[in-house]
């Protein structure tokens, strides 16, 4: 292969090309997270406030991510009891949770433009926690 050429999956090995997957499926089932937690937002902050409204959505949108995630990503592996892997699903990500709602409060509560566009504080936070959640959630529910 010629130098600077990126390498194709077929030279990957089924380690890593499953790795890929999941990653890739995690991020779809992420990205569709985003919308439904920019819509969970704007549609509880005129009764909550803004920083209520994250922590709202962060638990409905996780809860819905991790079963779209149980049954797509990680639907080759054996599973604990729903409720027990839920509950672990949302301890692991309390990691990932610091570091996408942290970010999501801090640029609402100082930044304008992010108060004004939540759905932006939103997206950062997201890309904030994402790896960190995706580590985790491989490594600590999904086994």
């Amino acid at each position: 292969m010629p130098p600077g050429t990126m390498l194709a999956t077929t030279h990957l090995s089924p380690a890593h090309r499953l790795l890929l997957r999941q990653f890739a499926q995690f991020a779809v089932i992420g990205t569709a997270g985003f919308v439904w937690d920019t819509a969970v937002v704007y549609l509880t902050r005129p009764w909550v406030g803004p920083y209520a409204a994250g922590i709202i959505s962060f638990f409905i949108v996780g809860s819905i991510n991790w079963l779209a995630n149980r049954f797509w990503t990680y639907r080759d592996l054996s599973h604990d009891a729903l409720h027990r892997q839920l509950v672990r699903f949302l301890i692991a990500n309390a990691v990932g949770f610091v570091l996408n709602r942290g970010t999501y409060i801090t640029l609402v509560a100082t930044q304008p433009l992010f108060h004004a566009h939540l759905v932006l504080a939103i997206a950062a936070g997201g890309l904030a926690g994402m790896f960190v959640n995706f580590f985790l959630s491989r490594r600590l529910v999904f086994r």
